[in-house]
């Protein structure tokens, strides 16, 4: 699973491996590394959101997209988003690369998201499992309760979500 003691990939502009470094280094000092997102929809079109767990080290019960993580080093983008919706969610769907974008946050505590994200995008309509070390709730919404819910209650959502959800938007509307 997942922690605070693992490292992430660092890279430059381009997405180019230039090192490794402990995640909580990373995320103190705010150096650009690999990250991967997923988005889930189900059938109906409405957004899989996730609450983070309470024990998280940073952005604790902030909801966000279906998953959000790093790969490994030497890890393709495609296998630590499958591993990841897996050991989070207990789900598997088919999951395709939609579009990247680096973006840089504060998540509180001296703490600094700097993302190369990759965002995946899945269709999935079944159960779950979740890890409740990682995940403290799910729910499904519809884009129009999302859309209030970013503007009104923004402080509810993790740092970087409103930059995902706003890329997802501008994919969709091409």
């Amino acid at each position: 699973m997942e922690n605070a003691n693992e490292q992430v990939v660092l890279v430059d502009t381009t997405d180019r491996a230039i090192g490794v470094m402990d995640k909580l280094e990373a995320h103190r000092k705010g150096i650009l590394h690999r990250a991967i997102s997923i988005w889930i929809e189900d059938g109906h079109g409405r957004v899989l959101l996730q609450q983070r767990a309470a024990s998280k080290y940073h952005s604790p019960l902030l909801w966000a997209n279906a998953c959000c993580s790093h790969p490994r080093e030497e890890e393709s983008l495609q296998n630590a988003a499958a591993r990841r919706l897996k050991e989070e969610l207990g789900i598997c769907c088919h999951l395709e690369r939609q579009f990247s974008f680096i973006y840089q946050a504060a998540v509180g505590q001296g703490l600094i998201e700097h993302e190369f994200d990759h965002v995946f995008f899945g269709i999935y309509d079944g159960p779950f499992s979740l890890n409740l070390n990682e995940v403290s709730a799910v729910q499904w919404v519809d884009f129009d309760w999302l859309q209030q819910a970013l503007l009104q209650q923004k402080d509810m959502f993790a740092a970087w979500f409103p930059y995902v959800y706003a890329k997802v938007l501008h994919t969709k509307s091409k």
